[in-house]
């Protein structure tokens, strides 16, 4: 367990505690406090913890302190599974030296963009570059990126960068770096075979892992019961019914997305469909229409939101249930963020009302049964228990 050290006591400089301070972050959590000695000692490490748990300032906090900015050259990269998440840890690091006034260049390579414009940014020698593999691959192995500058190699969500196809692609960009190389593995879960190969890529690494972290206590968590079919009926009175502001949608199928996306805009309730979106720029869009306002709902699946963090979220739907209290924790998670409350609700059926108690148990939750009657929420029975 952590034991309440302060960022100060962690090692972080003046500038970047001011950082921090502007974006009103002032207590590390346990992943933070445990990880960041380890990485700021150069050690190599397998970060496990949960998600929205603070993994990515575990690692930029300790390697912003540590980059030489007297030298123009490439020394952290990050690699990241998916656009959108390169996209948010290139923003976290930007503000970061933004709001320190530390000189870090930082730059995004991430595929489905001009090349050349990458080429050219290059040529500034950014000191952290944050890229998909694959668009990382092939400007090392041009020596656009210059591999033998490079100190710190993050995989941020490893479990999927080490599984399957990627793991090649890892292995071709490790192969690349200076032999004294420090390589940060960061994940919420861990894949079956995916520490075999983070031994082999890292060996020696710590393994540093923090519990669960229990389920925020401002999200106020309620449930409705109705027919499969009524499913995208009750969702759009829900919204209204609950005023969701912000609404975050988790659906399993695209089918599902597509049904519930054509019955609100029918509806008149703006809706972005993530979990459809399947180049970038659709995907790129969606994201923006989200965090501008733009559209009220974002329809999401557990793999197209992951690891992302969308601020302002009011509300959290399961209009799939998700069959994990796990899953179900990541999921509301999403909302009553930086001190805001939230609230998550759950669209089921009778078989899968089932599910309550399970969530009940394993997360030390409580969940109320609601009804919509004339536009508004009724509760069922007494607080905390099904009717």
């Amino acid at each position: 367990m952590a034991g309440g050290k302060t960022f100060s006591e962690l090692g972080v400089s003046a500038p970047l505690l001011r950082a921090l301070e502007k974006q009103h972050i002032a207590v590390p959590t346990a992943i933070q406090e445990l990880a960041m000695p380890v990485v700021a000692e150069g050690r190599q490490v397998y970060l496990h913890s949960e998600t929205g748990s603070g993994k990515t300032l575990a690692y930029l906090l300790p390697l912003f302190e540590k980059l030489d900015l007297k030298r123009e050259a490439t020394q952290v990269v990050v690699l990241a599974p998916t656009h959108e998440l390169a996209i948010q840890i290139q923003r976290q690091a930007c503000d970061l030296a933004q709001h320190s006034g530390m000189a870090v260049k930082t730059l995004l390579l991430i595929g489905g963009t001009s090349m050349d414009r990458q080429l050219e940014k290059l040529k500034k020698k950014p000191h952290l570059v944050v890229g998909s593999p694959g668009r990382v691959r092939d400007l090392m192995t041009l020596g656009k990126v210059k591999a033998n500058t490079v100190r710190t190699l993050v995989l941020d969500e490893a479990d999927t960068l080490l599984g399957g196809e990627g793991a090649e692609m890892v292995r071709r960009i490790v192969s690349l770096l200076p032999a004294q190389r420090q390589v940060v593995m960061v994940s919420a879960t861990r894949g079956e075979g995916v520490l075999e190969v983070a031994g082999e890529l890292a060996p020696g690494h710590a393994l540093i892992e923090t519990g669960p972290e229990p389920v925020n206590e401002r999200i106020e968590h309620v449930y409705l019961v109705c027919e499969q079919r009524d499913k995208p009926d009750v969702l759009r009175k829900a919204i209204h019914a609950f005023d969701a502001q912000r609404a975050l949608v988790f659906v399993h199928k695209n089918a599902r997305a597509e049904v519930v996306s054509a019955k609100l805009a029918h509806h008149k309730i703006e809706a972005t469909d993530l979990h459809g979106a399947f180049d970038k720029e659709s995907r790129k869009r969606a994201m923006e229409d989200f965090r501008s306002g733009r559209a009220r709902v974002m329809i999401a699946s557990d793999v197209a939101s992951r690891g992302l963090d969308i601020p302002g979220v009011t509300h959290v739907f399961n209009l799939d249930a998700p069959s994990q209290s796990k899953v179900y924790t990541h999921r509301v998670g999403r909302t009553g963020r930086a001190g805001a409350s939230g609230v998550a609700v759950s669209v089921l059926t009778e078989l899968e009302s089932r599910l309550v108690r399970r969530w009940e148990a394993e997360l030390g939750i409580r969940l109320q049964e609601v009804r919509l009657r004339e536009g508004r929420v009724v509760p069922v029975g007494g607080p905390g228990r099904r009717g």
